[in-house]
């Protein structure tokens, strides 16, 4: 269940992440087939896997069906991207008011690969287990197994879609305020507290365990323990696992799962074992802790995301690629935004996530341990299960530790008993470490210069697409113009001068190209660029072409910086009686004009080398 989690958080992520194109890169009718096309080559390769010798028994198994559903993102991305999922599924009923029917489609696009393998993979399964399905019937139960896994995601995001579209301005005003989203998802986890055991234990076809003195001698242990629970049997893989789970939080609310291996496996002290184990879950607060551990990443990677990509894609590296390569730049938008999120997710439940989970399961261990005084039980437990589940003693587990890794830790801790109060104390630690580094992220979050940062991302995706435009339609001018207007704005005046002397070949007429290479040329940084001969010429030409206020005011300009100070003034006077809402603009410049010459003002620092708007 844990690897498909983080499986199905990458086909959601995926899924999210992609863009809807004005276009798509094929017809639907090209699409559907590549899309078909692309099931059916899975279908062979689970075919594949599913026949080989060491799926004959329940570790082979498990081994293809794990690799085939790693294997399906991997196909799912493919479609996804290629065959323009998205945008098709954009056109679905009430999809433009309720978005998250477009994210379910999405879903139900990557259960598809999974159906396919399940379906490919019911004969080894009824092979292993014993026991015969309808094809549909098998895959309904396989759906059922991993829905809890999605649920939440589904009702939370139909939720909020739904409150969205109530005529409750109030309500309206405060999920869109800054802690809208917080108080939303709050209520979200109240709502899954109450509601989600019962449901996932529906979905899973769990029965109560009936009376009799198995139930009693296990209510008598809870009841020693100060612990209320209900106590159901789990048929997860026809009940043949050797497993237990504890479920749900509120008591009345709560369950133990037992699957019926496990009862007819363990006597009655192995099993008050095992029982006290996921009673420390419990005690512990691991079921909580949960949920601040992935409601945490969630967190810091919904406030990072944006500031993270605006930074990433400030870098000017990512222009040359996107022009090198061609690739537009809403692809290396996607790409460069989407997967290095994709890979801290991936890296945070492998490892962090696996981490805390991994030590959560010690010290529900050592719980026992602490509870009955021995760990006689559970290490006969854990050994029964290694050796009935394939000699798996020796393997590791990223997310429980190994059988026998867990057998060793006990065995430790029964001659040394401190070591319980040191495990505790390691798990406080990292729970501490862990609120410090969100705590610490969203404090830092505040200091980030994020506008900044989003301006030079705004700036640099500008220039690539100019870039690449430039390089598709070399003989367009404009293309040429406008990338001289942005190496103005960020300063870069000889990127900007030779952007303009390419604009001025391709369209020597143009006033706008005129107008703005004559202000380069009279206000450059860089005295070296400065002609105002040269931009005299330009801007009388742009001003015949074209008469408008901001024109004639480079003409002025020129003026004066020839030395035609007369001749300046009186263009700056057209100028006001043609764009009188700049009077007071064109005021300035002539008095400016009448109390500097233009050689000292190359010397000052008067404001008038700070440059106007570009038209």
């Amino acid at each position: 269940m844990y690897t498909n989690l983080i499986l199905f958080l990458v086909a959601i992520f995926l899924f999210s992440v992609d863009s809807v194109p004005e276009t798509p890169l094929l017809p639907l009718w090209q699409a559907a087939l590549l899309w078909t096309g692309t099931l059916f080559v899975f279908s062979k390769v689970s075919d594949y896997f599913f026949k080989k010798s060491s799926s004959s028994n329940a570790s082979g198994y498990f081994k293809a069906e794990k690799l085939l559903s790693i294997s399906s993102i991997f196909f799912f991305a493919f479609s996804l991207y290629v065959c323009d999922l998205k945008y098709y599924l954009s056109f679905l009923p009430l999809s433009d008011s309720i978005p998250a029917i477009v994210s379910f489609g999405g879903l139900f696009a990557f259960v598809l690969f999974l159906m396919v393998m399940w379906s490919r993979g019911r004969f080894a399964y009824e092979r292993v287990f014993d026991k015969k399905y309808s094809p549909g019937s098998f895959l309904l139960s396989n759906i059922r197994a991993n829905l809890p896994i999605v649920l939440p995601w589904m009702i939370l995001s139909l939720l909020y879609d739904i409150v969205a579209l109530l005529p409750l301005p109030g309500l309206q005003s405060a999920i869109n305020s800054s802690w809208g989203d917080f108080i939303f998802y709050g209520l979200f986890l109240v709502f899954i507290l109450a509601f989600f055991p019962p449901i996932v234990r529906s979905l899973w076809g769990c029965k109560k365990l009936p009376d009799g003195i198995l139930k009693n001698q296990l209510d008598s242990f809870c009841q020693k323990q100060d612990f209320k629970a209900d106590f159901y049997l789990w048929p997860l893989f026809e009940g043949r696992v050797l497993t237990a789970a504890v479920v749900g939080i509120i008591p009345g609310l709560r369950y133990i799962l037992l699957t019926p291996a496990l009862i007819e496996t363990m006597n009655l002290a192995e099993l008050e074992a095992i029982l006290a184990h996921e009673i420390g879950h419990v005690k512990k607060r691991h079921l909580l802790l949960y949920v601040l551990l992935i409601g945490g990443f969630s967190l810091m990677a919904g406030l990072l995301a944006e500031p993270f990509i605006h930074l990433l894609l400030s870098l000017g590296f990512l222009n040359d690629l996107m022009v090198r390569t061609n690739m537009s730049a809403e692809t290396v938008v996607t790409l460069m935004g989407s997967i290095p999120l994709l890979v801290a997710m991936v890296l945070y439940f492998r490892f962090v996530f696996g981490y805390f989970i991994r030590n959560f399961e010690r010290q529900a261990d050592l719980f026992s341990l602490q509870t009955l005084g021995s760990a006689e039980a559970l290490i006969s437990a854990f050994e029964k299960i290694s050796i009935l589940s394939g000699n798996i003693r020796e393997q590791h587990n990223w997310h429980h530790f190994g059988i026998g890794e867990r057998i060793d830790c006990l065995e430790a801790a029964s001659k040394q008993p401190k070591r319980i109060a040191q495990h505790t104390s390691k798990v406080r630690k990292s729970l501490f470490a862990f609120v410090t580094v969100l705590a610490l992220t969203l404090v830092g979050i505040q200091q980030l210069p994020s506008e900044l940062l989003k301006q030079r991302y705004e700036e640099n995706f500008t220039e690539a697409i100019l870039m690449q435009r430039a390089a598709r339609e070399p003989e367009q001018a404009l293309w040429q113009r406008l990338i001289g207007d942005l190496m103005l704005h960020k300063k870069l005046e000889k990127k900007a001068f030779t952007a303009y002397e390419k604009a001025i070949s391709l369209a020597p007429t143009n006033p706008q190209i005129m107008n703005n290479f004559a202000w380069l040329l009279l206000t450059s940084n860089d005295l070296e660029l400065r002609d105002p001969l040269k931009a005299l010429t330009l801007a009388r030409g742009a001003t015949t072409i074209q008469e408008k206020g901001y024109i004639l005011d480079t003409l002025a300009t020129a003026y004066w910086a020839n030395g035609l100070v007369e001749e300046a003034v009186q263009i700056e006077k057209r100028a006001a009686m043609i764009d009188p809402e700049k009077r007071r603009f064109y005021q300035a410049q002539m008095n400016r004009f009448a109390s500097i010459a233009y050689e000292d003002s190359l010397r000052t620092s008067d404001g008038f080398l700070q440059l106007k708007a570009i038209n």
